[in-house]
């Protein structure tokens, strides 16, 4: 059955009319172990978490840049794991193996195929907004429109092409790769919060 509470689809024009919003809740940025331990913890017990990578931009045609960032959101902690920097935990590998939680993240299919590409794992419990939208009636896919049809506000993707390499990640890199993770969070909270 399509519940056709939300558009199929939206406009650049009618998004750029929507209010800019961000995440405002903890951000932890995981670049050594001290730090993994000491934050992985406060994930676990989660039913639900907002999911997405980040990887360093390559403009040589064929080259894929091996995956830099693993983003981890509940509603209000964003966990980025600075991949390139601690590698890819153990722990980290059993959540993203484990089906009791859900993964929810928009293109995973993708995140999967390059995470796997770092350190083969099992993925499970992961859910494509993608494809679940569609159950709902849209017809729209990128996280910017959905953004805007499921929560009413616009997200900013001006950080998207920048170097998740870089020695340090600025504020504005580290807002952006929280945003990403909490708004499917977000997503998949309000689509399923009365079904």
């Amino acid at each position: 059955m399509v519940n056709n509470k939300y558009q199929e689809n939206i406009t650049v024009e009618e998004i750029a009319e929507c209010e800019l919003s961000w995440f405002k809740g903890e951000i932890v940025l995981v670049d050594n172990p001290k730090t993994y331990y000491e934050v992985f913890p406060r994930l676990l017990g989660s039913e639900l978490l907002g999911f997405d990578t980040e990887t360093k931009p390559n403009f040589k045609k064929g080259r894929k840049n091996s995956v830099s960032l693993i983003q981890l959101s509940t509603d209000n902690l964003a966990c980025l794991f600075r991949i390139n920097k601690i590698g890819f935990p153990e722990e980290l590998i059993k959540l993203l193996s484990d089906h009791s939680v859900i993964k929810a993240g928009v293109a995973v299919h993708d995140d999967i195929r390059f995470l796997k590409g770092v350190k083969k794992f099992s993925p499970d419990g992961f859910v494509d907004l993608q494809s679940f939208v569609r159950d709902y009636g849209i017809k729209s896919s990128g996280l910017k429109k959905l953004a805007a049809i499921v929560l009413g506000f616009r997200i900013s993707k001006r950080q998207q092409v920048t170097d998740w390499e870089a020695e340090q990640l600025t504020e504005a890199q580290q807002i952006y790769a929280a945003t990403d993770a909490w708004v499917c969070h977000q997503i998949y909270n309000k689509l399923t919060e009365n079904s």
